[in-house]
């Protein structure tokens, strides 16, 4: 919800709500905010994540909802609960390899901004097997 061009508050309650309860892509997000200098999303996600990172941005996570097994380059995976943030450098190898709690809905602050591209497999075959994301706007069909 923009309510200038200086400022907008965010229902993340009241989102989280609009997202379907199965998706065929691996997370469906919206946009909060999107200049060069940061964007801030949410997102649901509703498969496991493989193992990928940003060229370009540098990535907050807050679990807003649900539980997930998180990992972070070769460190053991750590169970990520609702409350908790990670924050990491761009070019980090991360993966979201168990969702053990549904809905699992992130908050996400990239800086700068992530662009929807900036995305790179580990593995370039994990990219064909399962679509990256739709915009929950176009599932609405309020694009």
């Amino acid at each position: 919800m923009t309510d200038n061009d200086r400022f907008a508050f965010h229902d993340v309650a009241d989102i989280a709500t609009r997202f379907p309860d199965q998706s065929d892509t691996i997370l469906v997000d919206t946009y909060l905010t999107d200049s060069p200098e940061a964007s801030a999303r949410v997102f649901r996600i509703y498969h496991p994540l493989p193992a990928h990172y940003h060229i370009n941005c540098d990535e907050h996570l807050y679990l807003y909802s649900g539980e997930v097994v998180f990992r972070i380059g070769d460190a053991a995976p750590r169970t990520i609960t609702p409350g908790q943030m990670v924050t990491f450098k761009r070019e980090t190898v991360h993966a979201i390899e168990q969702i053990t709690a549904h809905p699992a809905v992130f908050v996400t602050l990239d800086t700068p901004r992530r662009a929807p591209d900036d995305v790179v497999f580990v593995n370039p075959a994990d990219a064909r097997q399962r679509a990256f994301v739709t915009n929950l706007d176009e599932i609405a069909g309020t694009d």
